[in-house]
């Protein structure tokens, strides 16, 4: 591999410094004049290591990929989207099950200049629709768990013009996956792509209004790097191995725990299957000796239950166990270090419109504390601002708006697709504003305060009450409708509905589960209310929009 491919500068922990300070004086961002993902996290490898391992599946069959495999079916697919008329700049959408045609549409949507846009299997038909229709997607590789979801909707999307399936349960106008590729050549040149040309769409939690696609572009994947290195604990050579549960249409699962890995040279672990299951993973830590596993705090509680897993196990290979979308208490942390015994405890923060910006390091000394979750990542400037002011907050223990400094940074995204108003509000005076209030003790460690207060995190998903709210007052039977996220053992938040019924109705359990259900049948599974209680009024502001921190309030949640 020629030196303008390794990219030397992020080889950065293989310099020897003793101490991040001497990282981040070294440190610069090197961005080379054209730059596709699916060349440097596949294609140069296929060259340089042809037999080393880029993919694990297990599927209930065991399947090994190398990376020339992955850049044949890449290239192949490429092929069959070049001769279905895909251009540079057109979006295609994937389903986000990880299988190797999720990750094989990506590389080859990127290797045409084409954008994708990762979709959890879990939206519901008006989520689904919202984001295939913003986007404007001209193809969706499509999953079975989300078919029968997509299928009814199919003829609302004016520019859809053809689906791939990722198996043989394709019908009418569709067209699976195998069929497609099927005698096509293996041989495809990968466009020469500008760093800052888009390559994925990936839509926000819809906080406010509808979720918003945050457009990052190819060098998107070059600012994630020094995060991935801080979480893999330096280690970055022939014998890692990378496993994360959570679906590859996150920006922290796919963007951070996929794509980071391949480039350098590391092999990932997937797993398609929809459901959780806790047992297997252990399983998997031992089959294919993990080194790096990452997964929310819900998945470890779930974990946790699995008994004596450590005795039955061998989960010796596991040298970092990195968590992140909510705090994990002092039971997580000290289960997750007894249990894997030589894996150092990791914590990260990051967000769609950023990616992986603060975490742990403990390649550099810097170990977990209860509390917080760490410190700048190489190559970002971070501060805290006030947000009034807008000035510096420098006092150790002082609360402000956690912001990064935006020009010259590849890691943050290049704009809201079709909002620049939204965009301009993110980023303001030179720094993209995260809305999040933290502060920062005097070894430079972060502490999380408070978010958005209306942002619900549910086992690892982060999500809006906006478009919760918007599903329920479509049923007859609703007038109006307020959402907030309560405390739950497992899940570490649920959705709570509080329904105005309208006139004619009664309430009753019956009609809890249908409004339940008609959520669920619309939106991702992950967002239906668990909860949901019948009251006469909603509490509103004068300009009528809902308090619902008064609703956190009356649950006892937030004090008044």
């Amino acid at each position: 591999m020629d030196e303008i491919d390794r990219l030397e500068n992020y080889y950065f922990h293989e310099q020897g410094f003793d101490t991040i300070e001497e990282a981040r004086e070294w440190f610069e961002w090197e961005i080379p004049e054209t730059f596709n993902i699916a060349h440097y996290v596949c294609d140069r490898w296929a060259a340089a290591k042809k037999n080393g391992v880029a993919l694990y599946i297990d599927d209930g069959e065991e399947r090994t990929y190398t990376f020339r495999q992955l850049r044949g079916y890449a290239n192949r697919f490429a092929n069959y989207l070049d001769e279905r008329g895909v251009e540079a700049g057109d979006r295609i959408a994937v389903n986000g099950t990880q299988r190797l045609q999720s990750l094989v549409a990506h590389l080859a949507a990127f290797k045409l200049g084409a954008v994708t846009v990762p979709l959890s299997v879990l939206l519901g038909t008006d989520g689904l629709r919202y984001r295939l229709d913003d986007s404007d997607a001209v193809a969706f590789v499509v999953d079975e768990g989300a078919i029968e979801t997509f299928r009814p909707i199919r003829d609302d999307l004016d520019s859809l013009s053809f689906v791939v399936t990722s198996e043989g349960f394709d019908r009418g106008d569709e067209t699976c996956f195998w069929d497609a590729i099927e005698g096509r050549s293996t041989e495809f040149e990968t466009r020469a792509t500008d760093p800052a040309d888009p390559a994925c769409i990936i839509y926000t939690s819809g906080t406010t209004g509808q979720p918003k696609g945050a457009v990052h572009a190819h060098r998107h994947l070059l600012g994630l790097l020094p995060q991935f290195v801080s979480l893999q604990g330096h280690e970055t050579g022939d014998e890692q191995v990378v496993r994360t549960i959570s679906e590859w249409s996150w920006i922290m699962s796919l963007n951070q725990m996929v794509l980071p890995p391949l480039f350098y040279g590391i092999p990932v672990v997937g797993r398609p299957e929809g459901k959780f299951d806790a047992e297997a993973e252990f399983e998997l830590v031992e089959r294919f000796e993990v080194t790096q596993l990452n997964l929310p705090p819900t998945a470890v509680r779930m974990m946790m239950q699995v008994e004596d897993a450590d005795e039955r196990y061998d989960l010796t290979s596991l040298q970092s166990f990195s968590t992140g979308g909510e705090s994990a208490g002092e039971s997580i942390i000290d289960w997750a270090t007894t249990t894997f015994e030589n894996a150092a405890f990791v914590e990260g923060y990051g967000s769609t419109e950023v990616g992986g910006l603060i975490s742990d390091d403990p390649g550099f000394g810097i170990d977990h504390r209860i509390d917080y979750f760490g410190v700048p990542s190489v190559g970002h400037e971070v501060a805290i601002l006030d947000p009034d002011t807008r000035e510096e907050v420098t006092d150790p223990g002082e609360i402000g708006e956690l912001a990064v400094k935006y020009e010259g940074d590849p890691m943050l995204f290049v704009e809201y697709l079709g909002k620049p108003e939204a965009t301009a509000e993110k980023v303001q005076d030179g720094w993209l504003l995260s809305e999040d209030l933290v502060s920062r003790d005097e070894d430079g460690y972060f502490q999380f305060h408070a978010r958005d207060d209306d942002l619900i995190i549910s086992s690892g998903y982060r999500f809006g009450p906006n478009e919760i709210e918007e599903a329920l007052v479509t049923h007859d039977a609703v007038s109006e409708a307020g959402v907030i996220g309560v405390p739950h053992e497992t899940r570490g938040e649920i959705p709570k509905a509080f329904v105005v019924l309208a006139d004619g109705y009664e309430a009753s359990d019956d009609l809890r589960d249908d409004l339940q259900a008609h959520v669920k049948e619309r939106l991702a599974k992950y967002e239906y209310p668990r909860e949901l209680a019948f009251v006469r009024t909603l509490p509103r502001t004068s300009t009528g929009k809902i308090r619902r921190t008064e609703l956190r309030q009356e649950e006892g949640i937030e004090e008044p």
